[in-house]
C-alpha cells in the first residue's frame, strides 16, 4: 500500500484536479484505489443525478480513509530494527 496515493486521492478531490486524479487512477497500484476514482470521474462527467455524484464522492471519500488508516497501522506496526 502507497500512502502517498492516497493522499494524493484526497488533495486532487479536494482541490478539483480531476486531471491529476485521472493520471492518479493510472498509476496507482491499488486496483480498488482505481476503481473508485473511475467510477467518481465517470459519474461526475456524465451523470446528471447530484445524488448519484455524490454518493460516489463518498465511496471514495471512505475508500480513502478506510485504506490510509490501514496502511498508516502497517506502517507503524513493522519493527523499526530488524
Amino acid at each position: 500500500m502507497n500512502v502517498a496515493d492516497y493522499d494524493k486521492a484526497l488533495y486532487y478531490t479536494h482541490r478539483s484536479q480531476w486531471d491529476n486524479l485521472l493520471i492518479l487512477m493510472v498509476r496507482t497500484q491499488d486496483d480498488l484505489l482505481s476503481k473508485r476514482i473511475e467510477h467518481f470521474l465517470h459519474a461526475y462527467q456524465f451523470n446528471r443525478n447530484d445524488a448519484d455524484v455524490e454518493k460516489c464522492l463518498y465511496g471514495l471519500l471512505q475508500y480513502i480513509d478506510h485504506a490510509s488508516e490501514a496502511a498508516a497501522s502497517e506502517v507503524y506496526s513493522q519493527p523499526m530494527y530488524t
